[in-house]
């Protein structure tokens, strides 16, 4: 059951909860409400604070008993007060969710540690954002659930009034959004072939004022794309392509999305080591966050239109798969010469760039889990932005810091264009010299947008957490899905937000 959020004004300690969960700052400053708790202790707060060693650095937590009937407090540490920010508050409420989910009934003040100037609607979604996000867990394949887990309300402390309970509100369409894109990421590929992954997105969007195509191989065929039936053709799970329409009555502005929808990448004839493919269902992950994405707009009351592009295919060897050495020709009639085909995402994204820049969009922005280079030089915490078009690219890169998603611009320098150039195509699928993968996997991209304002987010690193962080949890993190729909809410202006 998903956990529920009420918004209330009462004093922390009137409040009736298993645990009250206050923000302390660095050097043991507390936090609002925290003097209730003090209060509880007979003032004796930070004698008891210094004796466990916390000292309200970010991440910290503390437990501490209030009262006769065992209540508890829990002191959750943020950091030094000037430098908290929204994130801060996912991180904190994802620690309370964590250390705190085994209770029934939470209350908070964490929405009042705030920084100065963001309202109570955004640190009440931002609060109730982390505590979800936070407790997610994957427990499909689980024979027995390891999960101790039963907290069903929360009490957002501090008031906020309907300024807050929309924060809530919104906080719950995105988290459902993110968590079903985890789902899908973290589903064993032999569940998850592409007919079954379409079929997935169908039935997520089914009510949700989206219309759904899927294309099977003789549509595919008819629309000329041939670089998602090259890499298709290896695998006995036929290829699937799924585009996605939302039309908002008075609809101002457009935007496509297109998500690298690969179910698992063996990296066909070019064949990984096993090692390699243990993490391989992961590269779907963005388009899993496009149709998660997708899943929510009508939801926020997104008045951008978007329509949405994933082709879904295996990349498997076989007797019937793409070779090093062949050319594929492309929707757009340009032509590849495949020298590596574990460098198969950007063969099938070019299809899908090809018919989203034929929509004539205002803008594009493709996710892709494309290269491991962008792993190498930016980690796997923060994703590359590329793009041709500046102003876009900033756009994109607004929206992912105020979704609290990491990115980092990367160019796109026309300089190295002549290392994807073939010797008998208009180009190659990898780039000579072994070094910027990265960049020239987004200038192969960069052939097929037709000039339309585009950014490519390679998502590699952040798609995947190999461990509990802050609210991403291990396994597939949904990255993407928030700052997808940041965009289309503000796409040509705030005043578009419901």
């Amino acid at each position: 059951m998903p956990i529920s959020f009420t918004i209330a004004s009462t004093a922390p300690g009137r409040t009736r909860a298993d645990v009250l969960a206050v923000p302390v700052y660095a050097e043991r400053a507390l936090g609002p409400g925290a003097d209730a708790v003090d209060a509880a202790c007979g003032g004796g707060l930070a004698a008891f604070m210094s004796r466990a060693g916390f000292d309200g650095g970010r991440g910290q937590s503390l437990f501490i008993p209030i009262d006769a009937a065992a209540k508890t407090a829990l002191l959750v540490g943020m950091g030094s007060a000037a430098d908290v920010t929204v994130d801060d508050l996912r991180v904190a409420g994802a620690l309370i969710s964590q250390k705190a989910g085994g209770s029934g009934r939470i209350s908070t003040t964490l929405t009042e540690a705030a920084p100065d100037g963001v309202d109570r609607g955004a640190a009440a979604q931002a609060v109730a954002e982390g505590i979800t996000l936070g407790g997610y867990e994957f427990l499909a394949y689980r024979s027995k659930s390891p999960s101790k887990r039963k907290l069903e309300h929360v009490v957002l402390l501090g008031g906020g009034g309907v300024g807050a309970k929309r924060g809530v509100e919104r906080a719950g369409v995105i988290t459902d959004a993110v968590m079903w894109a985890r789902d899908m990421v973290n589903t064993p590929a032999r569940e998850l072939s592409p007919d079954a992954f379409a079929k997935a997105a169908q039935a997520r969007l089914r009510g949700r004022h989206v219309k759904v195509e899927v294309m099977d191989p003789a549509e595919m065929r008819r629309l000329r794309l041939g670089g998602v039936l090259g890499v298709g053709q290896g695998s006995k799970q036929p290829p699937r392509f799924v585009k996605m329409t939302y039309t908002p009555q008075r609809a101002r502005g457009s935007l496509a999305f297109v998500g690298k929808g690969v179910v698992f990448d063996s990296g066909g004839l070019s064949l990984k080591t096993g090692s390699g493919m243990e993490t391989m269902k992961t590269d779907m992950a963005g388009a899993a966050a496009v149709i998660g994405a997708m899943s929510a707009l009508a939801a926020l009351g997104v008045t951008t239109k978007v329509v949405a592009y994933t082709p879904m295919v295996e990349n498997m060897p076989s007797g019937e798969a793409i070779r090093p050495g062949d050319v594929l020709t492309f929707r757009n009639g340009k032509t590849a010469e495949v020298l590596n085909t574990d460098a198969e995402g950007r063969l099938i994204l070019a299809d899908a760039l090809s018919l989203a820049s034929e929509g004539k969009p205002d803008a594009i922005v493709d996710l892709a889990t494309l290269t491991g280079a962008c792993l190498v030089a930016l980690g796997d915490k923060i994703a590359g932005l590329m793009a041709n078009d500046e102003n876009f690219g900033d756009e994109v890169e607004a929206a992912s810091k105020r979704a609290g998603e990491q990115m980092w611009p990367l160019p796109l320098p026309q300089q190295y264009r002549k290392l994807i150039d073939s010797e008998i195509a208009d180009m190659k699928n990898i780039g000579s010299g072994g070094y910027g993968g990265a960049l020239t996997a987004g200038l192969f991209l960069q052939e097929f947008v037709n000039d339309v304002p585009w950014v490519h987010l390679d998502i590699a690193g952040p798609a995947r957490a190999n461990a509990d962080d802050g609210y991403a949890r291990r396994g597939g993190t949904g990255f993407g899905v928030r700052t997808l729909l940041e965009l289309a809410e503000q796409h040509g202006g705030p005043s578009r937000r419901k």
